[in-house]
């Protein structure tokens, strides 16, 4: 890629973080070693990774990888800003001595019951369960604070089954949060949730810090809606896949790339499972996908690849 801009890739390909039985059985050195094979230049965290920066950093030299991100649970919707911060310091940390400049923030407050991505997704929280302005500024002040103390921007996920999921959801976080709370745009999370990318990045273009790029199956987005499935339900019948092979279009993204001064990563992700989709053979295929959609933006040395 060109200086400003990264190809990553996550490790959801190869070990799923939240359904232990995708990708148990795939060591982290496979992962990290396929990411490199397929030509990546950086991976994000994943739940086989090591936690602290002196078993990491080996790791990713071997490889020859960067580290770009790494997601963090938060909780700003149930707790104040010094807790969270408490919370963080340990992620954060890793992810500043690792060289990563951004941290992937999901909110984990206020989901429904004790196994929220096992229930239907139409009980997905609304942002209007809990006083936007207040969490709006606490989001803001974390923000601020995660960037003076750890030099990390706070790339917020909007995502199904939590707080800031449908279109106007973004558009009220984001009009409501300070500059300084950047976004993460998720291309698969945002086609399921009816978001318009051609809008966000128009209007919100200068917040987008970070770039996940999957693709969503139609028939079975159909079925999940049809049949009101849960998050953990859809990953396992295939919502995702890598980009290029789905019905996302993608001109709203390359034309954002194209025209704006977006310095960062494209990340590819696609929580699959590696059973059924070859995690190597996949994410080869999204790189060369990527390599020839997005090549306006890559450099002659990339390209050549």
């Amino acid at each position: 890629m060109t200086s400003r801009i990264r190809l990553g890739v996550s490790p959801l390909s190869w070990t799923n973080d939240v359904l232990p039985d995708l990708g148990d059985n795939i060591a982290l050195e496979t992962c990290l070693t396929q990411a490199a094979s397929a030509s990546y230049q950086g991976t994000e965290l994943g739940r086989k990774f090591p936690r602290t920066h002196a078993e990491l950093a080996p790791l990713l030299h071997k490889a020859g990888l960067q580290l770009a991100s790494g997601w963090h649970s938060g909780f700003l919707a149930e707790r104040s800003v010094a807790d969270e911060i408490v919370a963080v310091e340990s992620h954060a940390g890793l992810l500043r001595a690792s060289g990563a400049d951004v941290m992937v923030y999901g909110e984990c407050g206020c989901m429904p019951g004790s196994h929220p991505l096992d229930e239907p997704l139409s009980l997905s929280p609304p942002l209007n369960c809990l006083n936007a302005d207040e969490y709006a500024r606490k989001v803001s002040v974390f923000a601020d604070i995660l960037m003076d103390r750890f030099g990390l921007k706070l790339a917020y996920h909007h995502h199904l089954m939590m707080l800031v999921e449908q279109h106007h959801e973004l558009e009220e976080f984001l009009t409501k949060t300070s500059d300084r709370v950047g976004l993460v745009l998720d291309s698969g999370h945002a086609f399921a949730a009816g978001v318009d990318l051609a809008q966000i990045t128009e209007k919100f273009g200068h917040r987008i810090v970070h770039i996940h790029l999957k693709d969503v199956r139609a028939d079975v987005l159909h079925r999940v809606r049809e049949n009101d499935l849960s998050f953990n339900d859809a990953v396992r019948a295939g919502l995702f896949t890598v980009p290029g092979e789905g019905c996302i279009d993608y001109s709203p993204l390359t034309d954002f790339i194209a025209r704006s001064d977006y310095q960062g990563w494209l990340i590819v992700e696609a929580e699959q499972d590696p059973q059924k989709e070859e995690p190597s053979a996949a994410v080869s295929r999204a790189f060369r996908w990527v390599k020839s959609t997005f090549s306006p933006s890559l450099s002659a040395e990339e390209t050549a690849q």
